[in-house]
């Protein structure tokens, strides 16, 4: 491991305070860390240039959150199917994340809709892409723990 994707407790704290809100200002997170404004800048520049921190992102507030129905779907594949379900799922735009997993099952789609309607015409179209053998989803009716 290089210099520039080495990252001790300091970065590993400031990691954790940009996970939980990306937006604090520099002078914000020096305080916390005990560090200066200058200091930290250079630590999230290192970061992002290292390929440690790939970007900066929002989570949606609880209303919108509460409005979209989300699921899971559980996708076994046909062998050597994977590349063009991934390719396929990616011009989705209901798709939020794809995984690939170990188990009975090849991957979890991970779905976001406006209604059930809609969420159930999205797992219709998961289950229709060629190379899916089979489907088993999951609505989810609420998220405990979000980080």
């Amino acid at each position: 491991m290089d210099d520039e994707t080495q990252i001790d407790a300091r970065d590993q704290a400031l990691i954790r305070l940009l996970e939980a809100d990306s937006r604090l200002p520099t002078a914000t997170l020096a305080r916390r860390l005990g560090l200066s404004r200058t200091t930290v800048q250079a630590r999230i520049d290192r970061l992002v240039r290292s390929g440690v921190i790939a970007g900066f992102t929002i989570r949606l507030g609880e209303g919108l959150a509460a409005r979209r129905v989300r699921g899971h779907v559980l996708v076994t594949a046909a062998p050597k199917a994977a590349r063009q379900i991934e390719a396929t799922l990616r011009a989705m735009p209901q798709v939020e994340a794809l995984h690939s997993v170990s188990g009975p099952f090849d991957m979890i789609v991970m779905v976001a809709a406006g209604s059930i309607e809609e969420l159930d015409r999205v797992i219709d179209e998961i289950g229709l892409i060629e190379g899916v053998e089979r489907t088993t989803s999951s609505i989810i009716l609420s998220t405990k723990i979000r980080r």
